[in-house]
């Protein structure tokens, strides 16, 4: 089941974090993510089984650019490879498609998931070199916002 985030899930949200430290996030992202958390956090998404918290993912909104931006995924360890990255990606592009405001999507992943994203439809814009922290490249991506009433 995909829910929104509550602040009783910030404890839980940082134990996922650090179930997926070092292997996709670096140690000094754990600070940024509670600062996230209590400062920044717009649309999260949380995937939960049996009560228990598999995955996270949010959304930032930049209206101005009238762009939204796909934030802070991750899934549990011990469940990825089954698809639940894909349905919290493809539940936040429907979750946008309704939005008239938003017509570009990105995200900023790093050279170890960015693949994920091209199957999802997102193309590569950019590479920066040790953006995240060393060894965590910055790959940006973009897809157009297919909102539904604007494709009519």
């Amino acid at each position: 089941m995909i829910r929104k985030y509550s602040n009783t899930d910030k404890s839980k949200l940082i134990q996922l974090l650090r179930q997926n430290i070092p292997e996709y996030f670096a140690t000094s992202e754990e600070l940024d993510f509670k600062e996230y958390l209590e400062n920044e956090i717009e649309d999260y998404f949380i995937y939960e089984e049996d009560s228990e918290i598999i995955g996270a993912g949010g959304i930032n909104y930049f209206p101005d650019e009238k762009i939204a931006r796909i934030s802070w995924d991750m899934i549990d360890p011990k469940h990825q490879g089954k698809g639940i990255g894909k349905k919290l990606t493809q539940h936040r592009i429907n979750h946008l498609n309704d939005n008239l405001n938003v017509e570009l999507i990105i995200v900023r992943t790093s050279q170890l998931v960015y693949k994920f994203y091209e199957k999802m439809g997102f193309e590569l814009e950019k590479i920066e070199k040790d953006f995240w922290a060393k060894g965590f490249d910055l790959y940006q991506m973009k897809m157009d916002n297919n909102t539904k009433v604007r494709r009519s």
